[in-house]
């Protein structure tokens, strides 16, 4: 399984990286490959880029802020989810990523 992510906050610091941390745990902790970008108060950090997307299952997007350049991320399938609960209900979001993909 491939997960890709991006993680943004409203004031782009602690939860952006936080749950990055979170998802990026999480999944290599079930052997799944990952990648996260942040969109933090730096800027945009570890960027996806087209070749992420085209071999992703699916996309984590947090929803508490807009995600810059979402367009990317067009067919393929899409979690929303909020900032807090990427960081304290991560197996929870990636148990419900497994289901859907696997009834692709």
């Amino acid at each position: 399984m491939k997960i890709l992510a991006v993680t943004a906050c409203p004031s782009g610091v602690a939860h952006t990286y936080m749950s990055a941390e979170a998802i990026v745990k999480k999944c290599k902790d079930r052997g799944w490959e990952v990648k996260v970008e942040t969109q933090g108060s730096i800027g945009i950090e570890n960027a996806i880029t087209a070749d992420d997307v085209k071999d992703a299952d699916a996309v984590i997007l947090t929803k508490d802020m807009p995600i810059k350049n979402e367009e990317r991320f067009q067919g393929k399938l899409i979690a929303r989810v909020g900032i807090s609960d990427a960081i304290k209900k991560t197996d929870a979001i990636l148990n419900k990523i497994e289901t859907m993909v696997d009834k692709k």
